[in-house]
């Protein structure tokens, strides 16, 4: 599994994991199912999950106009993931980071989503 598909899956299980109440590996077993975990994945979906709190301040300190509250599930699970690659992963770009969370926008959120992920994102520095 590649990094694009491992963060795709990240954002679909950090997605259920924001509506259910369960254990990080619980949700990455059950949504896998058969196919086997990748290390990155794993990592994305237990960081994102252990620094929550941390992660949505930076959030809210980069917003404009905006409340963590009001943000759609889609674009602030798509910002918790890009966030904690910028702030916590040292061996990804962070044009990498924003350029894969624009494309999740542009793919599960509506029309204006990539361009709000953008704008967040490049506020907020490594």
């Amino acid at each position: 599994m590649n990094r694009h598909t491992a963060r795709e899956k990240a954002f679909q299980i950090l997605f259920q994991l924001d509506i259910n109440d369960n254990e990080p590996q619980e949700a990455i077993a059950a949504f896998l199912e058969t196919e086997e975990s990748n290390i990155f994945l794993k990592g994305l979906v237990e960081g994102v999950t252990n620094v929550k709190d941390e992660i949505d301040t930076i959030i809210t300190n980069n917003l404009e106009n905006w409340s963590l509250d009001r943000i759609a599930a889609v674009e602030k699970t798509i910002l918790r993931i890009a966030t904690y690659e910028i702030r916590y992963m040292e061996d990804i770009p962070r044009n990498v980071s924003i350029n894969e969370a624009v494309e999740l926008g542009n793919v599960y959120g509506d029309d204006k989503s990539g361009k709000f992920i953008n704008g967040v994102l490049s506020r907020i520095e490594k």
